[in-house]
């Protein structure tokens, strides 16, 4: 797996620079007070303030540093070096404190100490592992006893689906279970901004069906709380519609016959 996790080690340091500055991320309303987690998350998250929390694949850190803003005391990690450098700087240009590690996912405990009252991760972050249960673990290693692991992420059901430009119709395409080889994706810019030039030429991706998930949480030693399923996915897809409250949805005649987004939270037990 080494190659494809350094190609796409490559391709997150340079996505890191144009999705920066894309009208996707929103920098310059973060930095005039704009909080960009969704409600939902932060209501079944619930108060953080003067806890610690893990912020696991945090990219250049917005979603960090709003946890820190509700009074999180904040460490997030990601394997890109260019991401962990702009979310350093982002945390210094608005004044707060935060803590960030670079590291590979799977090397992390080599790299960092300590366990954490929340762990957190969303929104395109498990496609990019190709091993869901060694996840599992790293993440379970950080959550302290009486602590939990949250996750929000697209649904692996919607995954399956083409999302080639044109495409209206659902029409499988993906797996849904686990698999050894990656998904190889001509890359087109950034998801952030489709019109940039990337120099790498393919992003590497694995499919993690929900059982997968779910088991891999339990085996590592947690225990899941709720799993709960949207009818709506937080960024477009060319066979949804966008909807008023932001998110994107399937067509009228199709909307909440399939899950398309979910969250999880799994707690640690005490002793």
């Amino acid at each position: 797996m080494d190659k494809y996790l350094k190609a796409n080690r490559a391709l997150w340091d340079e996505w890191t620079g144009i999705n920066y500055r894309s009208n996707f991320y929103k920098v310059a309303d973060f930095k005039a007070g704009l909080n960009k987690l969704r409600a939902y998350e932060m209501a079944e998250v619930g108060p953080v303030d003067g806890k610690e929390l893990l912020h696991l694949q945090c990219h250049f850190g917005l979603d960090t540093l709003c946890w820190a803003r509700l009074g999180a005391r904040v460490t997030g990690v990601d394997f890109s070096a260019a991401a962990i450098s702009q979310a350093r700087a982002l945390a210094e240009d608005v004044g707060l404190d935060a803590r960030f590690v670079q590291s590979d996912i799977y090397e992390l405990p080599q790299h960092l100490e300590g366990g954490f009252d929340v762990v957190y991760t969303s929104r395109g972050v498990l496609g990019w592992l190709p091993d869901i249960e060694r996840w599992a673990r790293v993440a379970a290693h950080f959550v302290r006893p009486g602590g939990f692991f949250y996750i929000t992420e697209i649904h692996p059901v919607a995954q399956v689906f083409d999302d080639d430009e044109g495409v209206r119709d659902l029409r499988l395409r993906y797996p849904y279970f686990g698999h050894a080889e990656p998904i190889t994706i001509p890359t087109k810019g950034s998801y952030a901004d489709r019109d940039a030039p990337v120099r790498q030429e393919f992003e590497y991706s694995w499919s993690h069906a929900m059982g997968e998930i779910v088991t891999a949480l339990t085996v590592a030693g947690l225990r899941i709380d709720f799993l709960h399923e949207f009818p709506f996915a937080e960024w477009p897809l060319p066979f949804l519609q966008p909807a008023a409250d932001g998110t994107h949805r399937l067509p009228p005649e199709h909307d909440l016959k399939l899950p398309l987004f979910f969250s999880l939270k799994a707690s640690k037990p005490n002793g």
